[in-house]
């Protein structure tokens, strides 16, 4: 059976939340259509304010999408929505993603040189795992 699973994380600014997310577990983000969206406020079905320019390119300004790269443009897919809110992070995460990026020691090393936060390092028996956040606060471990 094929897995369809979107975790959608709010954000202040989806689109530099996906290219980071992206870069970290080796996915894409999910391309723009920028015709569409121009067709959308022509016919008055969106307005300009929903839109914004990223990277040279018109796109929503409500999310961005990343998932595998062989997965991209399928239904299922694997999917991470990072989605607008006026709101910044306040409190800890009551979800959290683990991650095996390969050697945790150099996986820290680059997620800190590409602006994560290193908050912690836990182990039980012997599993042992560095706790981090992202550009904008999100915990997540490594192990």
């Amino acid at each position: 059976m094929d897995l369809s699973i979107q975790i959608t994380i709010d954000s202040e600014n989806p689109h530099k939340q996906a290219v980071w997310w992206a870069e970290t577990l080796g996915w894409t983000v999910e391309p723009s259509d920028p015709d569409f969206i121009q067709q959308m406020i022509d016919e008055g079905h969106a307005s300009e304010d929903e839109t914004l320019i990223f990277d040279g390119e018109l796109v929503w300004r409500s999310g961005a999408g990343i998932c595998p790269l062989d997965q991209l443009g399928k239904v299922p897919r694997q999917r991470i929505l990072f989605q607008l809110v006026a709101e910044p992070k306040t409190v800890k995460n009551r979800i959290h993603l683990d991650l095996d990026l390969g050697d945790r020691h150099v996986a820290r090393e680059k997620l800190l040189d590409r602006g994560a936060t290193f908050l912690h390092e836990a182990s039980q028996g012997p599993f042992a795992w560095y706790t981090l956040a992202d550009p904008e606060g999100n915990e997540f471990c490594i192990r």
